[in-house]
């Protein structure tokens, strides 16, 4: 299997109808920007990166690809999946400007590619060829009904669809007003609607300060919230650690966190009680697992930060012991030749062989932007 070339591509499909927000920024398009890596013998396998779809930089990623990492996989053995990782992770010029950012998303289309070029020439999908199924079944989360943009009455008509019609138990909700009591007002309605067996988990996406999330989760207290997620500033790790011994509520994070040593802080420090990591920002999935390891010596359970890596994460999800459930937002699902698919609450288990990175000519022909 030695690599005979590697390609980038860039695609951008839109998110949904509408635009969505959260509390830092407003999405229409997402960026899907990738490698295609071919080996002498056939076989292609896909990997991408996600982005908010902004050209510009979505082109450096794509430069990346093609002038900093192919250079160094041309000749190289496909299945060498390890090696290769830490020769490009730790090469000296590329170290050089930058350990986490451009170069790790760069890096991580090349990661996500080589598993699913291994995956595809054994024939089995990549939980299978990672050692096999944890679980028969994987429990979604909705977190496509609950952001911001969305208007309070409408987010509690889009939580009652998302359980009666759909089947979902569990839901995640966008908080980070500038005035939190507003947050408060629309958990409140959408608790009272849906009952109290349905579980609500909330995502601040770091915009708030350490007083603020102690207000903000005294007055939450009494609506079981399943857990905050990036409360505060991504890296502020002695605020979430202070945050975690103030408030009852768990806290979650990771997909802002660009390595396993950033994990490791968190953990140690107890800052973290669910850990969220995202192929994407740690380089691929060889460092995933690394985190996913880490978790489960300390019994933390893993849920993957789903955003655009669905497509991976369901695998790594059906796989590892420490994976309870897994994000649902399916923005650019219909991209790909297997998509992921949710029926009455719990994802379909892949079964075509590779990672399920492939896209389809469908997606390449409608969405493509020229590197």
């Amino acid at each position: 299997m030695q690599i005979k070339s590697v390609d980038p591509f860039i695609l951008h499909p839109p998110v949904n109808a509408d635009s969505i927000s959260d509390s830092t920024h407003t999405v229409t398009h997402w960026g899907v920007v990738g490698a295609r890596i071919t080996t002498d013998d056939g076989f292609q396998g896909y990997g991408f990166t996600g982005t908010h779809a902004h050209l510009p930089s979505d082109r450096l990623i794509a430069a990346c690809i093609a002038e900093c990492y192919a250079p160094l996989l041309l000749g190289e053995d496909a299945r060498d999946g390890a090696r290769l990782w830490w020769k490009l992770a730790n090469f000296p010029a590329l170290r050089w400007v930058g350990r986490a950012g451009i170069s790790h998303l760069g890096l991580a289309a090349i990661d996500i590619a080589l598993w699913d070029l291994r995956a595809k020439a054994a024939g089995l999908p990549l939980w299978k060829l990672l050692g096999g199924a944890s679980k028969e079944k994987l429990e979604a989360y909705n977190t496509d009904i609950g952001w911001l943009s969305i208007p309070k009455h409408d987010l509690v008509e889009k939580s009652l669809h998302a359980i009666e019609h759909d089947g979902f138990r569990r839901l995640k909700l966008k908080v980070g007003h500038d005035d939190p009591m507003i947050d408060i007002d629309r958990l409140e309605a959408v608790r009272q609607a849906v009952g109290t067996t349905i579980t609500i988990a909330i995502d601040a996406n770091g915009k708030w300060d350490l007083p603020t999330c102690k207000r903000f989760c005294a007055r939450a207290a009494g609506l079981d919230i399943y857990w905050f997620e990036e409360p505060m500033w991504f890296d502020d790790l002695g605020s979430h650690a202070a945050l975690a011994r103030a408030s009852a509520i768990p806290l979650a994070l990771g997909e802002q966190l660009y390595s396993a040593d950033a994990f490791n802080s968190f953990i140690e420090a107890g800052a973290v009680h669910y850990v969220q990591p995202d192929v994407t920002r740690l380089a691929g999935i060889t460092e995933y697992i690394r985190v996913a390891e880490t978790a489960l010596s300390h019994r933390l359970p893993v849920v993957a930060h789903i955003g655009d890596m669905g497509q991976v994460h369901v695998h790594l999800s059906y796989w590892h012991p420490a994976t309870p459930m897994l994000e649902y937002i399916p923005w650019i699902k219909d991209c790909f030749v297997e998509p992921i698919r949710v029926k009455d609450g719990f994802y379909a288990r892949p079964e075509m062989p590779g990672a399920g990175s492939t896209p389809t000519e469908a997606a390449i022909s409608a969405y493509a932007q020229k590197c």
